[in-house]
């Protein structure tokens, strides 16, 4: 111990050396807070182990985050390829979805033996789509009952993914023969679809011969 020191010799009443007693205590418990803190020597060996284990943790759910995200990439991925796939094989591409409806109408028509009359279409876009329009056929057929039915079982096994909408049959006065008014939907793609389109006319169709059927 210093045998020189001596506290009895300084002035407390003066202001400044209370402002520096004050100080170093404050200075002193700054230095103990920063200590427990930041531990700048190191922790104990419970310490390391705590911080290793919580480094392994956070080292885990980060892989387990990054192998759901490349999974879920991956869905996407494949969601994508088998929408394409799907809008390739059963929308038809709007320059030719006239000639290639009206001709698959045309050889089912044939196929079922009815009359496959004149049509009238339209076409509008799918809201919510810039590049996708739903088509609707508005055609006229004539046949028997059997004829009529293997024709809608045609159609709806069409690959050109065909929908009727409805049918209005009426009979003749005379035979087993109906006129029918069908309505079928169909759906187009196109770059930059614009306003809907005016209803067109088609050129009449071969009529086939009916194909003697059942009653009504």
């Amino acid at each position: 111990m210093l045998k020189n020191f001596d506290l009895t010799g300084l002035k407390w009443k003066d202001p400044r050396v209370v402002t520096r007693a004050v100080l170093g205590v404050l200075l002193l418990a700054n230095l103990v807070t920063a200590v427990i803190a930041f531990k700048p020597f190191g922790g104990g060996a419970d310490d390391l182990r705590r911080d290793r284990d919580m480094l392994r943790q956070q080292l885990a759910q980060l892989q387990t985050q990054v192998a759901r995200n490349k999974k879920l990439v991956e869905k996407i991925e494949t969601a994508r390829s088998q929408g394409d796939q799907f809008l390739g094989k059963y929308f038809t591409d709007r320059r030719v979805v006239t000639s290639t409806i009206q001709g698959e109408l045309v050889e089912i028509a044939k196929d079922a033996g009815i009359t496959y009359q004149p049509t009238t279409w339209t076409i509008e876009p799918i809201e919510g789509s810039d590049t996708l329009a739903m088509m609707t056929i508005n055609a006229g057929c004539q046949g028997t009952y059997a004829a009529l039915s293997k024709f809608v079982n045609l159609v709806d096994k069409s690959p050109r993914f065909l929908i009727i909408e409805s049918m209005v049959a009426q009979p003749q006065q005379t035979g087993q023969t109906l006129n029918v008014t069908i309505k079928v939907d169909t759906f187009v793609k196109e770059q930059g679809l614009g306003a809907p389109a005016e209803p067109d006319v088609a050129a009449p169709a071969p009529a086939a011969a009916a194909a003697p059927g059942a009653g009504l």
